[in-house]
């Protein structure tokens, strides 16, 4: 099966606020990724899964947003999908690279900063799972326009941890057209797709 067919397997979640519709491959529910513990030896346990499966790489995943978002004061949360559609095994360690797209695909001010809320650790990921990690984007009508230039962005740019090649995922939001002003965050990878009712 090839990737274009993959990706029409999808179901219906919900609608992501601002009007950007949310599409979850179907195979992507059926089999959670599994997190190796986050202790003292993420690092040395982190070296050992790598040694024995490869590392997912941008060609092994699709990436989506998984629930509409979630706001608290000044924020809006969502949890970014990172789905296997390989026809192998392989894992995901530590932090991806997110950024806001404008018109053309152009980055939008500063990409994402690291939030330590989860401590990194292994995420091995079968054929059809899913592993997830926490966005936050920052209500930017909160931070002085002048800093900010505050424009709407049409999509993210993701690139799956350690991979240097990236996709394109539709979201629309207000963004910082200016570099400076830290508006999004993303957690390490995590087990699993985070949705309500799905996750493990």
């Amino acid at each position: 099966m090839n990737l274009t067919s993959r990706m029409t397997r999808r179901v219906g979640v919900a609608a992501v606020a601002a009007c950007a519709a949310i599409a979850v491959p179907a195979v992507a529910l059926a089999a959670p990724g599994s997190s190796a513990a986050p202790a003292s030896s993420a690092a040395p346990a982190a070296a050992a899964a790598r040694a024995a499966l490869p590392g997912c790489s941008r060609t092994d995943l699709t990436v989506w947003v998984g629930v509409p978002a979630d706001g608290s004061a000044g924020a809006f949360h969502y949890q970014l999908e990172l789905s296997n559609i390989s026809h192998h095994a392989c894992t995901l360690f530590g932090y991806p690279g997110v950024s806001a797209t404008g018109a053309g695909a152009k980055q939008l001010g500063s990409a994402a900063i690291r939030n330590g809320s989860h401590p990194a650790a292994v995420v091995t990921l079968v054929p059809g799972a899913t592993s997830h990690v926490e966005l936050q984007v920052t209500d930017v009508s909160v931070i002085p326009s002048s800093s900010c230039h505050p424009v709407q962005a049409d999509g993210l740019r993701v690139y799956p941890p350690n991979d240097r090649r990236s996709e394109v995922v539709p979201l629309r939001f207000e963004a910082c057209s200016k570099r400076g002003p830290k508006f999004l965050s993303v957690t390490a990878t995590i087990g699993g797709t985070g949705i309500p009712g799905y996750s493990f």
